[in-house]
Parts: structure tokens; sequence; C-alpha cells
């Protein structure tokens, strides 16, 4: 299920609310019971954690793995 962020336009409360696609929006804020707002970032996906980027999984030496794995000819 997605989550969602909220922030209320009066108390400037932030939260975030896991939701389900068909779920209302909230629109009452639980500390002052003031109007809420969803929260949008620019991005749709945001990655967070080891392992979502290119760079993640190479090596320092630089070395291919087709070149190590391949058997010698001698």
């Amino acid at each position: 299920m997605p989550t969602y962020q909220y922030a209320c336009t009066e108390c400037g409360h932030g939260f975030d609310a896991v939701q389900s696609f068909s779920d209302d929006a909230l629109t009452v804020c639980p500390e002052c019971h003031g109007r809420l707002r969803k929260v949008f970032s620019a991005a749709g996906v945001v990655f967070k954690g080891s392992g979502f980027y290119r760079t993640d999984s190479r090596s320092g030496s630089g070395s291919t793995s087709t070149a190590a794995a391949s058997p010698s000819s001698d």
C-alpha cells in the first residue's frame, strides 16, 4: 500500500499515512483538527537504501565479471 504525506494548513503538523488507493484522502489534522493537504514531491518514486544504483554493485578494481569468469586455456 502506498504511503502519502500530509501537512496541516493551520498548525504545520506533517505526517505520513499508509492508505489504500481506494481510501479517501485525509482532511482533518489529528493535532489541531485543522484542514490537511497532501504533500507532493518532485519524484513519483523515491528509492532509499543501497542496491538501487549502478555503482552499488561494482567492485573497486574495475574488472568486468566476464573477464574473471572466462576459463584459461593453459
